[in-house]
């Protein structure tokens, strides 16, 4: 993940968030209960992680596996059971707007 953000600076002044033991769980059961495909396992860690710190916004432009409607309400209905809840998931465009307002 740390060399996703390096293509830029945009997230320099940002603090480092870790993988924890309850993310990879978290993790592993989207994957498991094949809510995430296996092949989308980074894109279940990224919500996870996010989900366990208590991060209000996902920002993403993966629509395939992250910002996908159908799946954030099949993940969402997952954490509830849990008793976690699904941050935002947005592109930077839905969370700035377009600048033309």
């Amino acid at each position: 993940m740390l060399r996703e953000c390096a293509a830029g600076d945009a997230v320099a002044e940002m603090p480092l968030v870790l993988t924890s033991e309850d993310a990879l769980r978290v993790a592993w059961a989207l994957v498991a209960r094949r809510i995430v495909t296996a092949k989308a396992a980074d894109d279940a860690l990224h919500i996870a992680i996010a989900t366990i710190y208590g991060i209000d916004y996902l920002l993403t432009r993966n629509r395939r596996h992250i910002a996908n409607p159908e799946i954030e309400r099949n993940i969402s209905l997952y954490l509830e059971q849990v008793e976690f809840f699904l941050p935002f998931i947005c592109t930077p465009e839905e969370l700035l707007g377009d600048g033309n307002e």
